[in-house]
């Protein structure tokens, strides 16, 4: 005889004192059936709490017998306590385990019945029936006997329970009489698909079979003679259910799928529309509405045409193969579960286990009730994932792609006039084709509420405490609770409406390491390092210029400006804190202005885009910093000039004393002050109107139809040359490509030169816009500031040598940290916005950005 077992459950072994259990698991465990680990005893966790797993209060009086009884029962009770704790592990991590106890007590046998219910894992029983006189003889051998009496009553019990036994909710019961012959074999997981050569993730088609069709030829599927659909490299296709219904050719799309499953070549979730066909078709009482009865009125065709018998046997292969599948698959890459699939959600603890709670929960998701409509109220199941599994679903149609928290969801409604997605998988890459037309024809499209929704405020609260955003270039980012705080009070009083919260651009890192330079804080030297230890030869050094960061996004028009961020307008000019850079009366004059230029150059039309968004200097330094230049620098420089030059004056009248040490020691204090004085001034200007003012932009981030991280900086900067070269507004940034040791130099001289001019410095760049080196993002920038520059940083008198030696020891590190997840998220904000994703969605990436800033890092650095 052969007992079959689960991949993952609780067998339960039954039967008396001396039946066998003890020896049958051993058995399997000797030859390998079985592992040690995957059995629970109870005679040895009653060692494992009170160091003996049996007292015998059988040949004692009365009195000493239930005093005996009393502390075996009470040891019984702690075994039984830490067995079950055990257990529910073993069962929570999708494990088998063969519980060895009598199991004659129908409460007993519940109480595990009820945890397999709970844990949503099978039961099995394996009852060993063996005859009284066996049972007895074998008593007889046993160092511990059970005694007689205790064998019998056991056994009687055994014979009342039978019948009860086979009545109760096992998934599996087996009455075993002998033992020598029992085999034991091991059932796979029917969870588990195997990666192999590849797996393609179909979305909902519902019914849209020539889309399917096309889509499987973009996939790179043939036809074969038999008409079946074979990829050349092995690749099978799975779908995330709802293959019919709602669309023109249900029939034609099931029958394809069952022929596909039948020859393992493609698999199939169970999904809400797919459960509900399954029932109509196996003859049972559903009522089909939400598009389920447009497959009633194909069958009745079907019928008109092939008849009643031929229907029949149709309506049953299709029903057997829509109840055959399972809620979710675990997709097995090299023996590690890698990703899930599902049709509409699934709960981290059901991953690798079947139920009817489980199935309904992966139908129809986290439903928390109905509108006024009747349409289902979703909760958001996806922000209580936290595995590293990656969850590809459907069900609840999106306008694009959308991973969240490490959920992937590839309904894009092509039976809504979408799209149908495909998620190929390990690669990790989306093609989709377009909708032919809006089949569903229905007034409430979600793909229309999408849109309409599209700029909706997010809910706060669900920043308040601290939130993940889930970026394409650096993974999860994570914001605590007191600095999203602090960047949600920033965005309530001082910043742009949400909706016209694009992107705030990134925090900078300085050199990794200090000059090795005896005089020198920063030097590109270290800068050149840095990316050269990273797999960087070829970097991009561009003229840093001293004025403020801005963001400008540019609209064609102000209608369509409408249609992007909601507000009627030629433009957005922001700061880095996402507050309005110009006044309002400015910024329309230089709207106007840029707007004019662009139209006058066919910009727009040349490019074939709606917008064009830029990350920028804009100069004059004092434009925002005049405050911050007249309380702190010039009063500085004013003080330390006065100061110096009295103090020089009276050590020159001094003639009494030799003062030659300190007036040579101040004169060099009052040249750094003249230097401090003159280094700032080079950065300010008077600014009069807006003819003073000068943009330049250094990267172009994004046109309507796509973004630009693809590009070179080499790219970028030959772009902003087109923009200078057809602006008086926008400036030219001059920039020198680093190949090898002379261009190294070459770049070095004409930083130096630059900074001993008073410029600020240069900003090194590898070459592609986001580098990674074995697998960990860059820096995208490192800035180089000059000897004079870094006066007004670090203070006048930074390069004594006592200051500059306590300089170089500063740490970075906080700073680098800050650079890199910011910049992942201000790409993964301009994204989503391309893509015309939600306010919400963008929102969580400018206000990630603003809560890293107000996490406090040394603001020289």
């Amino acid at each position: 005889m052969n007992i079959t077992v689960p991949h993952t459950g609780i067998v339960l072994l039954i039967g008396p004192s001396n039946s066998g259990k003890s020896t049958l698991l051993q058995h399997w465990v000797n030859v390998g059936m079985l592992s040690p680990s995957e059995l629970i005893s109870s005679d040895s966790y009653r060692t494992l709490v009170a160091d003996t797993n049996y007292i015998d209060f059988q040949n004692y009086s009365k009195e000493v017998a239930d005093l005996l009884y009393d502390e075996y029962f009470a040891i019984s009770a702690q075994a039984f306590a830490v067995m079950e704790r055990v257990l529910e592990a073993r069962c929570t991590l999708n494990k088998c385990t063969f519980v060895d106890a009598t199991h004659l007590q129908s409460e007993e046998r519940q109480k595990y019945i009820l945890l397999g219910k709970k844990l949503h894992v099978p039961v099995s029983a394996i009852v060993l029936d063996v005859p009284l006189e066996e049972l007895l003889r074998r008593d007889t051998l046993r160092q511990d006997p059970r005694g007689s009496k205790r064998i019998k009553q056991q056994a009687r019990l055994l014979k009342t329970e039978k019948r009860l036994i086979k009545k109760e909710a096992f998934t599996k019961t087996y009455m075993v009489k002998e033992t020598e012959e029992l085999t034991l074999s091991r059932q796979k997981s029917s969870l588990h698909l195997d990666v192999d050569a590849g797996l393609d993730v179909i979305g909902d088609i519902h019914a849209c079979f020539d889309e399917f069709i096309e889509l499987l030829g973009k996939l790179g599927y043939e036809e074969n003679k038999e008409g079946y659909y074979i990829h050349p490299l092995g690749r099978r296709f799975v779908s995330v259910g709802d293959i019919m219904s709602r669309g023109p050719k249900s029939i034609e799309t099931m029958a394809f799928f069952e022929r596909h499953i039948e020859r393992g070549l493609a698999y199939m979730t169970d999904s809400n529309h797919g459960w509900k066909i399954a029932r109509w078709l196996d003859g049972r009482k559903v009522t089909l509405h939400h598009g389920d009865e447009l497959v009633e009125a194909e069958f009745i065709d079907y019928e008109n045409v092939y008849g009643v018998e031929q229907t029949k046997e149709f309506k049953a292969r299709l029903a057997k193969c829509l109840l055959a599948a399972p809620s979710h698959y675990i997709l097995m890459n090299n023996g590690i579960s890698s990703a899930v699939v599902t049709h509409a959600g699934i709960r981290d603890r059901y991953i690798g286990k079947q139920s009817a709670r489980i199935s309904d929960f992966c139908r129809y998701g986290d439903v928390l009730g109905q509108d006024p409509s009747g349409k289902p109220i979703r909760n958001d199941w996806f922000t209580e994932h936290q595995s590293s599994q990656l969850i590809i679903w459907g069900h609840d149609p999106k306008l694009r792609p959308l991973k969240q928290n490490n959920t992937l969801n590839i309904d894009q409604g092509v039976v809504f006039g979408g799209q149908l997605t495909a998620f190929r998988y390990p690669e990790k890459t989306i093609e989709f084709v377009n909708a032919y037309k809006n089949y569903a024809g229905i007034e409430r499209n979600p793909l229309l509420e999408a849109k309409a929704q599209r700029f909706d405020p997010p809910n706060i609260g669900a920043f308040l405490e601290g939130f993940t955003v889930e970026t394409a270039y650096f993974g999860n980012v994570q914001i605590g609770g007191a600095h999203a705080k602090a960047a949600i009070d920033i965005v309530s009083h001082y910043a742009l409406p949400l909706e016209q919260l694009v992107y705030i651009p990134p925090t900078m890192s300085p050199t990794p390491q200090t000059s090795a330079l005896g005089d020198t804080l920063e030097h590109p030297t270290e800068a050149f390092a840095y990316y050269q230890k990273h797999g960087v030869h070829t970097m991009i050094a561009e003229k840093k210029h001293m004025g403020s960061r801005a963001v400008l996004l540019l609209f064609k028009d102000s209608l369509i400006a409408k249609e992007y961020i909601d507000t009627e307008t030629l433009g957005i000019m922001t700061s880095r804190t996402g507050r309005r850079f110009f006044d309002q009366e400015t910024e329309q004059k230089i709207l106007q202005q840029l707007h004019c230029e662009l139209m006058e150059k066919n910009y727009f039309e040349q490019f074939n885009t709606n917008f064009v968004l830029l990350d920028a200097e804009i100069l004059p330094w004092n434009l925002k910093a005049q405050q911050l230049i007249d309380q702190q620098y010039a009063h500085v420089a004013d003080q330390a000039l006065m100061d110096r030059t009295k103090l020089m004056e009276k050590l020159r009248d001094t003639a009494h004393i030799d003062v030659s040490e300190w007036l040579q020691e101040y004169k060099g204090l009052l040249e750094n002050a003249q230097r401090f004085s003159t280094v700032f001034q080079n950065y300010c200007w008077d600014v009069q109107d807006t003819s003073a003012i000068q943009i330049a932009p250094f990267h172009v981030l994004a046109h309507s139809s796509e973004t630009f991280f693809h590009k070179p900086h080499t790219w970028h900067m030959e772009m902003n040359r087109l923009f200078a070269k057809n602006s008086a507004l926008f400036i030219e940034t001059e920039f020198k490509v680093i190949t090898d040791e002379a261009s190294e130099q070459e770049a070095i001289t004409w930083w130096e030169e630059m900074t001993a001019a008073g410029h600020e410095g240069i900003v090194i760049k590898p070459e592609t816009f986001v580098t990674n080196y074995q697998g960990k993002l860059l820096q995208p920038a490192i800035k180089v500031r000059g000897r004079e520059y870094l006066r007004i940083i670090y203070g006048m008198d930074y390069l004594q040598p006592s200051n500059l030696t306590k300089l170089k020891e500063r740490n970075p590190n906080k700073k680098m940290k800050h650079a890199l997840r910011e910049f992942a998220l201000g790409l993964e904000g301009i994204e989503r916005f391309v893509k015309g994703e939600s306010t919400a969605r963008i929102h969580e990436c400018v206000l990630g950005t603003l809560a890293l800033e107000s996490d406090p890092v040394d603001p020289r650095l």
